[in-house]
């Protein structure tokens, strides 16, 4: 939305209709389908039957699948004669005729019938190819606002002195930071990966600082006190500044990425100025350039050795980290991704 608001005159969030399917329930498909079309039509004969320069020139969605599929956008923009545009489409052909084939019909026709599929990941274009013209195929990396962890950045040294009064942490170590949610999936599978990698690097002095809370939160705990006791330092879950603020503080970032699209958290991470360790799988690649703005391992039991190696060499960790905090400014700052679009979505 804020990217849009750069590009357009006039931004709007029509609706709140949720169409997510968690339990692939064939009869909650089919209600919710049902909900869609209705609420469609409402949408079409209100604009209908006003003046002309209140009728939207193009219609937008964001992230359709087969677990939620987008009962509005095709309907809608197919009535008023407009372009359609989906960010963040995924597509599995392996997901036909299961629980969710409603959904899974539905999200291959909304993006085949898109004028411009903007996708976040590599990871999905290969999926995306088989319903949509590579023409209308664009690749558009994650992006965020950097200015709160540039502006955090600029105040490290105070950052890390009040962390480590508050929390007891030595300032002359390097603390590794984490910021997820704790919840079952793939979430509490990488905190399960993290701690099985730092349990293989106790003889090195170092702190991680982690930031989230949820449903798995003991689980977490537990998983870290087992493999690294006293180690770990547990923030709770904050808000965006704050974020910006515990992650300035730190020296590198610290996170196996299990299943993760790409980790938004990366982003913000490298635009505080930290390096960032991960795995080189499905999107991560799109958001850590590696030996430029991190280190990716090729799996999740290699994450142990570049971890090692930039705990023990703050030179590089800040190399490292200069150069991800200029990456993020140059290429994946709202700005950059902004005028961007406005290229993308002029020519429709």
């Amino acid at each position: 939305m804020d990217a849009l608001e750069r590009v357009a005159e006039h931004i709007e969030l029509v609706s709140t209709f949720r169409s997510f399917d968690g339990d692939g329930d064939r009869a909650r498909q089919e209600a919710l389908r049902g909900q869609g079309e209705a609420l469609a039509q409402r949408l079409v004969a209100g604009w209908r039957a006003a003046p002309a320069a209140l009728r939207p020139d193009l219609w937008f969605t964001y992230h359709v699948y087969y677990k939620a599929p987008d009962w509005l956008g095709p309907a809608v923009s197919a009535a008023l004669g407009i372009p359609y545009v989906i960010a963040e489409a995924s597509y599995a052909e392996k997901r036909a005729g299961g629980p969710w084939a409603i959904g899974h019909e539905a999200a291959a026709e909304a993006i085949n019938r898109a004028r411009l599929v903007l996708s976040p990941s590599r990871d999905d274009l290969a999926g995306l190819k088989e319903v949509v013209a590579p023409e209308r195929l664009v690749h558009l990396p994650p992006f965020l606002d950097p200015a709160p962890y540039r502006e955090a950045a600029k105040e490290r040294e105070a950052h890390r002195a009040r962390l480590a009064r508050t929390h007891n942490l030595d300032p002359a170590v390097p603390w590794m930071s984490v910021v997820a949610m704790m919840r079952p999936g793939d979430k509490l599978a990488s905190y399960h990966s993290l701690a099985a990698t730092l349990a293989r690097l106790t003889d090195l002095r170092w702190r991680l600082v982690v930031v989230g809370d949820g449903s798995a939160r003991r689980e977490v705990h537990a998983a870290f006190e087992q493999a690294a006791p006293g180690r770990a330092c547990f923030l709770g879950g904050l808000e965006n500044r704050e974020v910006a603020a515990v992650s300035a503080a730190c020296d590198l970032y610290a996170w196996p990425a299990v299943n993760e699209a790409y980790g938004m958290a990366m982003l913000e991470a490298q635009a505080a100025g930290l390096p960032v360790v991960s795995v080189a799988k499905r999107g991560v690649p799109d958001v850590v350039i590696h030996g430029r703005t991190g280190l990716l391992a090729a799996d999740e039991k290699a994450l142990a050795e570049p971890l090692r190696g930039l705990l023990l060499d703050s030179a590089r960790r800040a190399a490292l980290g200069r150069e991800a905090a200029a990456f993020i400014h140059r290429e994946r700052s709202l700005e950059a991704a902004a005028e961007r679009l406005k290229g993308l979505l002029r020519a429709l």
